[in-house]
């Protein structure tokens, strides 16, 4: 009776977790990429940083636009004083204002190159958001197929749970007429046990899958899932795929600009040996009362000053050397990063391959297991099989489902991880929308 009680529990929970409510959303992978780069911290993250390099921008012009000074004071004294031949020495109240302009600017231009470097950094943190955009769309893909294997998993599960409890059943049928023993009916008791703590085990990991999924993207947690069909072959070869990643990935590209800054660095850092120049000019204003006889009420000046620091410590010397080491070091950077980028990608078309092979082979194997397992059961049926004849039949075929359904879901993330190597996932979603 108990045993009774929990296949039927079993069951009405298996109905529970595949019987959608009514009003749930159904998202394609699709939907999902669009909803996760609505949502995404990480890529919000990502957009800060480019916004903190266009300000960057912005100061780095400030240098080159002349500065405006305004200034103004006021003076009150405690009594005038008076001289007889001098006029007023001390006025009751005195006041000035003004307005200043200044310029400065180095001989070689160094401004530029700063300016130079800071519009760099705007292209390099462009390519970074784009990278990022790719790799979280990868995640993205990633969480989605490994609740779809959670949910075949939990699938597979409960059909060999089914399995299992009529072969138990049909066991239990035989042992009281006396064809099979006692020790058979355990047995099978013993694989039906196994089989309900897998089902447990499958229920609880596609929940967390099913919850990942739904923190990684944004969406509610009361979702369905609309299955991406696999992509067709694609017979692209090795070389076209490097061409395609040494022009499109956004991150080689940001190693690149990364260079070319730090290019712009050592020329930035030998413009501290030029002289700088600086132009003013100046309007002032004053007032006093009682005013005296060489009161000036009003004046102008401009000026240029030259300034050429001969002896600072080797401070200058110090920063050229450390402009040049960080210049080799994005050389080397790039360059380091450029032969990941081609065994990334060996690695990302090797395993297409084999897992577009894997596939085919394991669905071959699957058709297999199945036609033997029902052969097997329909033998044991009448007698002409034993236990444990099914109990090896009915591992293959469980070992078989649970592998397919793994390639499967690997094969369509291999396409991904390979359209991801090359640069062209961005292009992928916004094309399959």
């Amino acid at each position: 009776m108990k045993k009774t009680i929990f296949c039927g529990m079993v069951i009405l929970a298996a109905m529970i977790a595949f019987i959608p409510g009514a009003k749930a959303a159904e998202y394609t992978l699709s939907d999902l990429y669009q909803q996760a780069l609505k949502n995404s911290e990480k890529i919000k993250l990502a957009e800060e940083n480019l916004y903190i390099a266009k300000t960057s921008k912005d100061k780095a012009w400030a240098v080159l636009i002349p500065r405006l000074t305004a200034f103004g004071t006021y003076n009150h004294f405690s009594e005038q004083k008076v001289s007889s031949g001098a006029g007023v020495i001390q006025p009751y109240e005195s006041g000035n204002w003004g307005v200043r302009a200044d310029e400065s600017f180095t001989l070689n231009g160094r401004e530029l190159n700063a300016l130079k470097v800071a519009g760099q950094s705007i292209t390099r943190s462009e390519y970074d958001l784009t990278a990022t955009k790719s790799d979280f769309v990868l995640a993205v893909a990633s969480a989605y197929y490994d609740a779809l294997k959670a949910k075949k998993s939990l699938e597979v599960a409960a059909a060999n749970m089914e399995r299992l409890t009529q072969y138990r059943d049909s066991v239990d049928k035989r042992v009281k007429v006396g064809e099979l023993t006692r020790t058979t009916l355990l047995r099978a008791d013993g694989e039906l046990s196994g089989a309900r703590s897998d089902y447990l085990k499958a229920t609880n990991a596609f929940k967390l899958a099913r919850a990942l999924l739904a923190r990684i993207t944004g969406i509610e947690d009361d979702f369905l899932l609309k299955e991406t069909p696999i992509p067709p072959e694609e017979n692209i070869a090795l070389n076209n795929l490097r061409n395609t990643a040494w022009d499109s990935r956004a991150d080689l590209k940001s190693f690149d600009v990364q260079t070319k800054m730090a290019e712009e660095q050592v020329k930035y850092a030998r413009g501290a040996f030029w002289p700088s120049i600086g132009l003013f000019a100046i309007y002032t204003g004053a007032d006093q009362y009682s005013p005296a006889l060489s009161l000036n009420r009003e004046s102008a000046l401009a000026g240029v000053s030259l300034t050429f620091p001969f002896f600072e410590g080797g401070l200058r010397m110090a920063e050229l050397r450390e402009a040049k080491a960080k210049e080799r070091q994005a050389k080397l950077a790039y360059g380091d990063f450029k032969k990941n980028v081609d065994i990334e990608l060996q690695s990302a078309y090797l395993d297409l391959q084999t897992q577009q092979g894997t596939l085919i082979f394991l669905e071959d194997q699957r058709v297999f297991a199945e036609d033997n397992y029902n052969a097997v059961i329909r033998m044991f049926n009448n007698g002409l099989s034993t236990s444990l004849d099914v109990m090896d039949a009915n591992s293959l075929l469980l070992s078989a489902e649970r592998n397919v359904n793994e390639a499967r879901y690997n094969y369509q993330l291999a396409n991904l991880k390979l359209k991801r190597t090359s640069g062209m996932l961005l292009q992928f979603v916004n094309a399959s929308r």
